[in-house]
């Protein structure tokens, strides 16, 4: 399970996944199918997530299944960027699609 923070043109948004990459098809369409096709992402320790979101993690954790593979984590720009430094994320991987 992985945690990533995303730079998205409509503002910062918390995903949780269960695939290895933020690059996987599969979450690229998934994205894709939400609206979100360019964007900056940052991976986010899964116990860091654990810690700072608490029970709200386990919630949306318990939800995650391998036909349902991405949920939102937190929708909530503002408080993800109160949550996070970006000194604790892994670094940038930066999408967008054919012809910017």
């Amino acid at each position: 399970m992985k945690v990533f923070m995303l730079m998205t043109g409509s503002g910062p948004l918390m995903i949780l996944t269960s695939h290895t990459s933020i690059e996987d098809p599969l979450v690229l369409e998934k994205l894709a199918a939400k609206g979100i096709d360019k964007f900056l992402s940052y991976e986010v320790p899964i116990e860091l997530a654990k810690e700072r979101y608490g029970g709200h993690f386990s919630v949306v954790s318990n939800d995650l299944h391998e036909s349902d593979d991405l949920r939102v984590l937190d929708y909530n720009g503002e408080r993800a960027f109160r949550l996070f430094s970006f000194t604790e994320l892994g670094a940038a991987t930066v999408r967008e699609p054919a012809g910017g």
